[in-house]
Parts: C-alpha cells; sequence; structure tokens
C-alpha cells in the first residue's frame, strides 16, 4: 500500500483527526497512533478494558504515550506489506528516523502478557526525540503510583501493572506516579528499543529488550503467514487483504469473539449525541464478518467465530440479544464518564443500551450465516444444529411484532430490512432442513410463514408512488440503504421492484454519488455511512448490475483511500468536509468492501 505523508501534524485543541489514526494490534487489544506519534488509545490488557490511554476522548486528563521530534517534522507512515506491523518515518531538517511499532505476539499466539514495542532506527543525521507517557486515570476513578522493584519502577493502575522499558541511550529525565519523561538523539544507523508491558491480577513478566525487539519481527511473520493462508484470488485485491487485517484487530482470540470496534463514543457528528460503546459483539455485526472471513477462506477465526456465536446464544436462549460482551455476557447497561468527548461530543459512554432491543433481523443474519458455513464445506455440531431449528421457529412465531430495526432506533416500527431478513431467516432454514443439516419436523411451516411474510412485505412495504420498498410501513417519505443487505430477497422475489428500489436509494440517501446516507433526513446529523456504499455495491453486483456496481466500487475507493488513514476505516465519513467520523477500525466498513469485492468477482467471472 501506498504511504501516508503528513505535513506538521497539528492538532486541533488538543484533538488528532479521527481520520489520522493507525491501529496495531495482538488479537487481544487494539491501540490507536496519530501521526504525531502518539498513541491515544489503548485498552489494556482487553479490547474492552478501562483504558489506559484513552487522550482522544479528552486531551486534559486523557493518558498518552508519544515519541516525537523536537523539532519541526514531516511524517510518512505504512504498514508493513501483508502486516499490522506500522512504520513511520519522521523527517527534520537535520535528519530522518524510523519508529516502527507492534502489539506483539508469538508464532503460537497472543503472549499471557501485554507487549506494545516501539523500535527507534536513525536513517539519516541526527534527530532529537521526546518521549512522554502520561498514564491514564479511567476518568480519574484510579490514582497511578509507582514502585521500584529490583526490575525497574513499575506503575500500578488500579488492577493493572504497567513497566516502561527503553534502551540505554533513552534518557529519563523525569519520572512521577503518573509520567515519564524522556529524551532520545538518533544518528545513522542507531537501534534503540521503547516498550511498555502490562498485566492484570496477576504478576508481570519482564522479558529482556532484545526478546522484546525480535518479536517485531515474530509479529510481522505471523502477520504474513496468516494473509499468506488466505484463498481470496479475486478484484481488488490489495484492499481486500487490507481489509481483512483491519478485520483481525476485532477478533479477540481468547474467545473468538468478533468486536463491532475497538473504541467507545468517537462521534458520527460532531457535537452531536450518537456517540456509542462499540467494543462488544454485536450478533449482525459477527454474522456479517463471519461471512467475510468465509470469502477470504480464513477458516481458523471463522470457525471460531461462529462457535462462539452459537454458545453464547445457546447459553442465553433463542430470544436474541442484540450484543454479547467479548466473553459472552450481558453487556451492562449504559454509564457515562465525566471526559470531555472528542471535540467536545457528549456523552462519553460505556456500556450499550442496544443490548435490550428487539432485532428482529438477527434471526436472518444467523441462519443466513448458518448456511454459508455450510456451502464452505463444515458441518453442523448437533447441538448447533437444534439451535438453527429453535431460531426458525422464534423467528416464525415473531416476525409480525414491531422492533428497533437495524439502526437501533428507539422509535419501534415494521422495518422493511426486518421482514425482509425474516424472509431470509426462514428461506435459509428451509433449505437447511431440506439438505438434512437441521431437524425438518417444522420445515412445511417454515415454507407457510416465509410465504406469508413475502406477501406480506409485497402488500405493505411497496411504495407505488416513490417506486421503492420504504424505510418502514407508513413511511411514504422514507427510504433505508440497509435494503441492499437482503438483495436475496429481491432476486428470489421481486428484482424489478428490488433494483428500482436501490436506485431510488442511490439518488435519494447518495445524491447520486456512490456514498450513502444509512436512511432518509438522516444526513443533518451525521454523516455517510461506509459500509451502506460497499453494501449497495454488493446488491448491484449480485443482481446482475455489474457495470454499474464496478463503477460505484472504484469511486468508494477513490474517496476514502485517497483520505489518510492507511485504510483504517472509521464507522462514517463526512463527504463535505472529507473527514472521518464514529468508531474505528468499524467492523462493518472493512467486512462490507471485502463482500462487495468478492461479489464483483463472482459477477465478472459469470459475465
Amino acid at each position: 500500500m501506498k504511504n501516508t505523508i503528513y505535513h506538521s501534524p497539528v492538532r486541533e485543541e488538543g484533538f488528532a483527526g479521527l481520520g489520522d489514526y493507525a491501529a496495531i494490534g495482538e488479537g487481544r487489544s487494539v491501540a490507536l497512533i496519530a501521526p504525531d506519534g502518539s498513541i491515544d488509545w489503548w485498552c489494556a490488557p482487553n479490547l474492552d478494558s478501562p483504558p489506559l490511554f484513552d487522550r482522544i476522548l479528552d486531551p486534559g486528563i486523557g493518558g498518552f504515550f508519544q515519541i516525537e521530534p523536537e523539532e519541526e517534522y514531516q511524517v510518512e507512515r505504512r504498514y508493513r506489506d501483508d502486516s499490522n506491523v506500522l512504520e513511520t518515518v519522521f523527517t527534520t531538517a537535520t535528519g530522518s528516523v524510523r519508529l516502527t511499532e507492534s502489539l506483539n505476539s508469538s508464532l503460537a499466539g497472543r503472549l499471557p502478557w501485554s507487549e506494545l514495542a516501539r523500535r527507534v532506527e536513525g536513517l539519516e543525521g541526527e534527530v532529537v526525540l521526546n518521549l512522554r507517557l502520561k498514564l491514564g486515570t479511567v476518568a480519574e476513578t484510579r490514582s497511578p503510583w509507582v514502585a521500584d522493584t529490583e526490575q525497574g519502577a513499575v506503575f500500578h493502575i488500579g488492577d493493572l501493572m504497567a513497566m516502561l522499558r527503553t534502551s540505554e541511550e533513552v534518557k529519563i529525565t523525569w519520572i512521577c506516579d503518573e509520567a515519564v519523561e524522556a529524551r532520545l538523539v538518533t544518528s545513522p544507523g542507531s537501534h534503540s528499543m521503547v516498550a511498555l508491558l502490562a498485566s492484570e491480577k496477576e504478576p508481570l513478566a519482564v522479558p529482556d529488550l532484545a526478546s522484546i525487539d525480535d518479536r517485531i519481527e515474530t509479529s510481522h511473520t505471523a502477520w504474513r503467514d496468516w494473509v499468506g493462508h488466505l484463498t481470496y484470488k479475486g478484484l481488488f485485491s490489495p484492499h481486500v487483504k487490507r481489509s481483512a487485517l483491519s478485520l483481525k484487530f476485532l477478533w479477540y482470540s481468547p474467545t473468538g469473539a468478533l468486536a463491532a470496534a475497538a473504541t467507545t463514543s468517537l462521534p458520527e457528528g460532531i457535537g452531536g449525541e450518537k456517540n456509542y460503546d462499540y467494543r462488544y459483539a454485536w450478533v449482525r455485526d459477527a454474522c456479517l464478518i463471519i461471512k467475510s472471513f468465509v470469502y477470504l477462506g480464513a477458516l481458523e477465526d471463522c470457525k471460531a467465530a461462529f462457535s462462539w456465536l452459537t454458545h453464547t446464544i445457546i447459553r442465553h436462549g433463542v430470544k436474541l440479544r442484540a450484543c454479547y460482551t467479548l466473553e459472552g455476557d450481558v453487556v451492562p447497561e449504559e454509564s457515562y464518564l465525566p471526559l470531555k468527548g472528542y471535540k467536545g461530543s457528549q456523552p462519553v459512554r460505556v456500556g450499550n443500551n442496544a443490548r435490550d432491543q428487539v432485532q428482529l433481523s438477527m434471526y436472518g443474519d444467523m441462519l443466513a450465516t448458518a448456511q454459508l458455513f455450510i456451502e464452505a464445506g463444515h458441518v453442523l455440531d448437533i447441538a448447533t444444529s437444534r439451535m438453527l431449528g429453535e431460531l426458525a421457529n422464534c423467528c416464525a412465531d415473531s416476525w409480525r411484532q414491531k422492533d428497533s430495526g437495524i439502526w437501533e432506533l428507539p422509535d419501534e416500527q415494521h422495518y422493511t430490512h426486518s421482514k425482509m431478513a425474516c424472509w431470509l431467516a426462514l428461506d435459509r432454514a428451509v433449505a437447511m432442513a431440506e439438505g438434512k443439516h437441521i431437524e425438518p419436523t417444522w420445515v412445511s411451516r417454515w415454507t407457510r410463514e416465509r410465504d406469508r411474510i413475502r406477501d406480506w412485505i409485497e402488500e405493505h412495504c411497496w411504495s407505488e408512488s416513490r417506486q421503492a420498498y420504504l424505510f418502514y410501513v407508513g413511511s411514504e417519505e422514507k427510504l433505508d440503504a440497509s435494503l441492499a443487505l437482503v438483495h436475496h430477497y429481491g432476486n428470489s422475489v421481486n428484482p424489478q421492484r428490488m433494483l428500482a428500489t436501490y436506485e431510488a436509494i442511490r439518488q435519494e440517501l447518495g445524491h447520486n454519488s456512490a456514498m450513502l446516507y444509512r436512511y432518509s433526513g438522516v444526513e443533518q446529523e451525521e454523516s455517510t455511512f461506509v459500509a451502506c456504499s460497499f453494501w449497495l455495491v454488493e446488491a448491484f453486483a449480485s443482481m446482475g448490475e455489474t457495470e454499474r456496481a464496478e463503477t460505484a466500487m472504484h469511486e468508494i475507493l477513490e474517496g476514502l483511500c485517497d483520505r489518510g488513514n492507511v485504510e483504517i476505516f472509521n464507522e462514517m465519513f463526512d463527504v463535505r468536509t472529507a473527514a472521518w467520523r464514529g468508531n474505528l477500525p468499524q467492523g462493518l466498513s472493512h467486512l462490507a468492501l471485502v463482500c462487495a469485492a468478492q461479489a464483483l468477482t463472482v459477477a465478472r467471472e459469470a459475465a
């Protein structure tokens, strides 16, 4: 991938741009790094732990870990090919230096401690670097303190222990209970290490710096090995591989859960209230990521994620919750932190109240994913097979009720997407029963209910005046981009109506561009939704509109991938200001790219 260049990065009121962050991770946590060398977000040791660094939400009291040239500089950074190891080159008037960063793992998997490694190499001339470490206080509910040990200074932040390890030439100039400052002067060929080790409620291992340094290369080898075993050979391969690597940030290796994103409360619109905690596993998002893993050929990830999902549903019952914690527990009720929020966007949330919503589309997500899992050559166990049958029965019983829909709105309605997803759920259940993958006892009932749902949709959800399926029953003036996700309904039931709907969506929600808002009227409070744009590409390609789909795909990629952020996608992109918005890395955004590329590949091969 090409390098991303920044000239003298400037913060606004202490905030870096949301689209300017790169990510590193190891299958357990994710750190976000601004162009000025500051790690502004890291929840350690887990994705959903309290943050050790949270400057991204409050530059005043937030923690961070920065390595930055003392003089004015230019930044050029990139991920290594087929890897999540990040390389940044700082160039000043006196020389240049390369910073290589990794959350380390081993070839056998993640380490039993958190190891954030930062290698500093002098390239040309002499560069003076300042190191600043400020420990977070979890919204001032923890008071860090330092203890001297035989191995060095150890910081305690509640139950978390952390140790800063540096090469001898890194000169500590100041240290206190909650901060460290140091200075490093590089020269051509110089090689220095800075690392932060962390553990929670357990002893802290203290490896030597040479081993930490070596593990950067071990981690790089592991990333390249994972990418090398992917089987995707289709169109847009460089972008697909980068999105695949971004999705790996969200795969929580201890359980196999898939987080929706790695952050909380990054706003969909600056100053607005749509600031949610996405560090949990949504049934919908997990299903769609599993779908993309199938297309990628990531067998281990696909199996682990699907198994986690089925075990969690069996544990809690087939009255599905929208989301679960990464350990498979109930997501906590929302609470609010006394932080400034990104550029003043309030509230700053922990927890997510979507946990209690009725979202009927999840039945379609689960049963369609199970069918795809089977089509990829895998075999269901008896417990999962029975659970899928129970889900189909639950869908057949409940499809007539109102729900909060895919967009998790407080206003319960008969959302068209939900009804089409219920049709898909029963259609997939019938196919699996006929294929003897699930118990066929109820197949005749599923068939009848599927057809009733179809008739209900065609009678209540179609608008002759708009020539489109509506957002929800009675919403004569509103459209919903998420209908692009249920193109299977259109192909099977009424292709003409579905294609007409997609044309209306492109005109109204995209203003005749490929970048779409989620639904009618929402553009006053948020930005275009990246996943929706790729979903429409997938839908057009799957319905035979290949040229239209490919043109839109190129338009989206040109608009997004020339906007910095080394292809780490947020949830939303503001086409008016060319600024990224929302939480990141966003699973929906990256999986949608993969699925769009796969659909285009299949369409081209069939042509």
